[in-house]
């Protein structure tokens, strides 16, 4: 039987703060679920559904808790949340390369389960291994393997889910138009993702990683400038450079300008290569020498241990830390997206550096992009953002969630002055922006009766260019009265005011 959770319930709170990792969601000013459910088998997924639109409630999904608005489980008007912690059956198949994946299963646990069969398999998703395959792959999902082999959504070979019917579809019986926009257009506009069937990617038996640090005064600047040029087009498709930048502390001092004296900016450049170190070195020699690459600065592994190294943990962690569901911090934060499809040059990354040292906790995380993730057609699957793309910044501004409502309306102002610096140097017509990096910024909808009184063609065609007019199509063929509705989901039609 399915566990059903009410706010009388002792167990209320820890249950709906379990899987919440945006402590911004955690105040009492949250709007809480009128009840929880934690079903372990379809029928009962099914039965939320129907009880649901029977008595005109609203109902979020959550996989991994990860949704950077906290639209998984919470909403505006009266709703019910299903909480697929416990639906996370993993059926790995080797003999034909796939695998059947419950919604709620973890990237984490993923990755495991196929090591457990098969050292030479692998899956091409986020380097986050507490996060969910339900929203993580039904907004397209990237990881380090982006430039071998694409995005997660490319390799999804099948599905099932409920439509607002209570319907139990797979792929055969829900039709090509909703399997096309469940990869990328992301799921909870259209239904209740059950499981992905997913194709298994070959991965050699070993791989390399290196994680090399640079400050400002080790030439960071010189260095992120020349990695725009390298990273992308310049190197195999089997290496991936990606890259975070942060401040780091020396000092607590503070000069009077805002900020603080001993504060530098670090760039760490994270490198996955699909082969030895020898060949690694061989090709940063030729491509990227100013970085410095040396024997002692790469790590040869197996696949799935570079998925713990990648992921932040220290050497030597064991690889079933990817089972442990919360394994990472949780923290308050505010994040943005960006993708850049021209070199910024070195003025620019000074003005980011410049407003970077002014914030408490900021971090750029960059994805790159090229290779097999470019050369796959924008309107294959509804995941858009392919050639042209060099890389992917995901801007974060993180704090204490006990500094109060003052410090928090400071901080989210830093990061929008920083999306609104970046203007000149991102993409142009549209800006584009990445669904599983939701903003709430960007424009919502706001549901009233089933009409939609703004216009989502906006953040539509940010997330989704020109696949966002098939998206709406879809919608209106699987769910024309708008059931699976939220304040950033695909409409059946466009009615503006």
């Amino acid at each position: 039987m399915p566990q059903l959770y009410v706010p009388k319930s002792p167990s209320f709170l820890s249950v709906l703060q379990s899987s919440i990792y945006n402590l911004r969601f955690t105040s009492p000013a949250t709007p809480k679920p009128l009840f929880i459910i934690t079903p372990n088998h379809e029928s009962q997924i099914r039965a939320v559904v129907v009880c649901s639109k029977k008595h005109g409630l609203k109902i979020t999904v959550r996989s991994g808790g990860h949704d950077f608005e906290g639209l998984s489980y919470r909403a505006n008007v009266p709703f019910v949340l299903i909480d697929l912690v416990n639906f996370r059956t993993i059926d790995v198949n080797i003999k034909d390369n796939s695998a059947w994946v419950q919604a709620g299963a973890t990237l984490g646990e993923v990755y495991y389960r196929i090591a457990e069969k098969s050292p030479v398999h692998g899956f091409p998703a986020g380097a986050c291994p507490t996060v969910g395959v339900g929203g993580h792959i039904s907004g397209g999902g990237f990881g380090l393997m982006v430039r071998k082999y694409g995005m997660a959504a490319d390799h999804v070979l099948d599905a099932r889910i409920i439509n607002a019917k209570g319907e139990i579809l797979d792929r055969k019986t829900m039709g090509e138009d909703l399997f096309w926009a469940i990869r990328g257009g992301g799921v909870t506009s259209f239904g209740v993702l059950l499981a992905w069937k997913i194709r298994l990617v070959p991965v050699p038996h070993t791989v390399t990683v290196s994680t090399m640090a640079k400050t400002l005064e080790q030439d960071a600047t010189k260095l992120v400038h020349k990695w725009q040029s390298v990273a992308s087009y310049g190197v195999p498709d089997e290496l991936s450079i990606a890259l975070y930048i942060s401040v780091v502390d020396t000092s607590n001092n503070n000069n009077g300008t805002g900020i603080r004296s001993g504060r530098t900016i670090q760039a760490t450049f994270i490198t996955l290569f699909l082969g030895p170190a020898a060949q690694l070195l061989q090709v940063m020699e030729k491509k990227f020498p100013e970085l410095g690459m040396k024997q002692e600065d790469c790590k040869e592994m197996r696949w799935v241990e570079s998925t713990v190294r990648t992921a932040g943990f220290p050497d030597g962690t064991p690889v079933d830390i990817l089972l442990n569901r919360s394994s990472l911090p949780k923290t308050t934060f505010k994040a943005k997206s960006d993708f850049v499809t021209r070199p910024i040059p070195k003025v620019g990354l000074e003005g980011i550096w410049k407003r970077f040292l002014k914030e408490e906790r900021p971090e750029l995380v960059i994805g790159v992009w090229g290779g097999r993730v470019n050369r796959i057609s924008e309107h294959k699957i509804a995941f858009p953002h392919r050639a042209g793309n060099m890389y992917l910044i995901d801007y974060v501004s993180n704090w204490d969630e006990k500094e109060g409502q003052e410090a928090s309306a400071k901080h989210m102002s830093w990061i929008r002055e920083l999306y609104d610096y970046m203007t000149p140097y991102v993409s142009k017509s549209p800006r584009t922006a990445f669904l599983n990096y939701k903003d709430l910024d960007l424009g919502r909808v706001r549901i009233n009766g089933g009409a939609t009184f703004v216009d989502p063609r906006i953040w539509g065609r940010m997330y989704f260019k020109n696949n966002f007019p098939r998206l709406v199509k879809a919608k209106s063929n699987v769910d024309p009265e708008n059931f699976f509705s939220g304040e950033q989901t695909i409409p059946p039609t466009i009615v503006t005011k």
